[in-house]
């Protein structure tokens, strides 16, 4: 089975769009997103809906946990700003769709199986760097491929006999890399490619700045990281 993973979208809708184009192309069996929908950029509601459409497979991340309850007390001041310009600007179908995800994903691909969580098998708010990946991670969520997100960095990791995958971030990539990121997984195989998408960051930026939200979380975007 051929899955595409994507993560960290943040508001992007220039880069969610560049990389669905992609994933159309690509024809994969499955699309699954490791959270994050919404967060630092303009257009939550846009990426809500595109998301919802696309993937089959879908967790929360810590931004749709800030944006549905509004509580920011653990985030930087950039990122809090953003988070409550979200909460405030996600209309009802937005808010109807983030609310129903979960922590865990959970898919049957043949004789693997495959779980997704947006930071660790625990939180929505830990970080799992690769450094810090080891066979207990597969054996604590109960299976042979573990999708992450929340570090904005891929990576792709043979665990034993398992695979575990960070597809990086569509919309904020932070690794020195601006171009959207995504992971095209064969679960059949335990091989993933990491792909990177070009796109209109500079369009991103500008809509950022036009919502009144932190310069620099548009200035990042040309930057990646």
């Amino acid at each position: 089975m051929i899955v595409a993973v994507m993560a960290d979208i943040h508001s992007n809708l220039h880069a969610l769009e560049a990389v669905v184009a992609r994933i159309e192309e690509l024809r994969p069996d499955k699309v699954v997103c490791a959270g994050d929908i919404v967060g630092y950029g303009a257009r939550p509601n846009e990426c809500c809906s595109i998301v919802q459409k696309t993937s089959d497979l879908t967790v929360y991340g810590n931004h749709e946990i800030a944006a549905l309850t509004g509580d920011v007390i653990w985030m930087n001041p950039h990122a809090a700003k953003a988070a409550i310009w979200t909460s405030r600007t996600l209309n009802q179908g937005s808010r109807s769709f983030l609310s129903q995800l979960g922590l865990e994903g959970r898919l049957r691909c043949g004789e693997r199986l495959l779980a997704m969580y947006h930071g660790s098998v625990d939180s929505a708010i830990e970080y799992v760097y690769e450094d810090q990946l080891h066979v207990g991670l597969l054996e604590k969520a109960k299976c042979d491929i573990l999708v992450l997100g929340h570090t904005h960095v891929p990576y792709v990791r043979k665990l034993g006999e398992g695979l575990a995958v960070n597809p990086g971030s569509v919309g904020q990539p932070r690794d020195r890399d601006p171009r959207a990121s995504l992971a095209v997984l064969d679960t059949d195989t335990r091989e993933c490619v990491i792909e990177r998408v070009a796109y209109d960051a500079h369009a991103a930026c500008q809509d950022i700045l036009d919502a009144g939200l932190p310069t620099f979380l548009a200035e990042r975007l040309l930057m990646g990281r």
